[in-house]
């Protein structure tokens, strides 16, 4: 972890998670890539048990607001979706060893082939009040992004179960 940089987990609060594709490159730009992400985060879900409040897929950035996870913990649910959905980009399973990629492919091709940064971003949403702050940032970003002009046109997104309390294409945990 980078110094300095402290996670507050265990205080019951929703977070705000920002991560991004390597160098921000666009490898969610495609139906079918965002369609998939959103297959292995129902997974990951239902496997961790953590509540999504909200998100946004973008071509090369993904938000989450979710809970806590009834087993594990952030850090370990993001490994594990970021990976899921790495390999399967990919259409590989799992690779056999670091040393075996780097005598396949060389150093250069080992550093061009991630998928993820390494970290991500979080922010414990401690308030009603910033939890609506993040879900309107979430759903405002393809406007700012420039891919659409009203959130209704982005199905990745949570947006239509807040504005027209529609499923979506993944269910939404609503905040009592």
């Amino acid at each position: 972890m980078p110094k300095g940089l402290k996670r507050h987990y265990g205080q019951g609060d929703l977070l705000f998670i920002t991560f991004c594709c390597y160098h921000r490159r666009r490898y969610l730009e495609t139906v079918r890539a965002r369609n998939l992400f959103l297959r292995v985060l129902r997974q990951v879900r239902s496997t961790y048990q953590f509540r999504l409040i909200g998100y946004v897929i973008m071509p090369e950035h993904v938000h989450l607001l979710i809970s806590e996870p009834k087993k594990s913990n952030v850090s370990r649910v993001l490994q594990v979706l970021k990976q899921r959905v790495s390999r399967a980009m990919r259409g590989k399973k799992r690779r056999a060893s670091s040393a075996q990629l780097s005598l396949k492919f060389g150093d250069a091709m080992k550093e061009d082939r991630r998928f993820w940064q390494r970290r991500f971003y979080d922010f414990n949403v401690w308030s009603d009040a910033k939890r609506k702050e993040k879900l309107h940032y979430i759903h405002a970003n393809p406007v700012m992004e420039r891919l659409v002009k009203h959130p209704r046109e982005w199905p990745w997104s949570s947006f239509s179960f807040y504005a027209n309390d529609e499923p979506g294409l993944i269910g939404i945990d609503p905040v009592e």
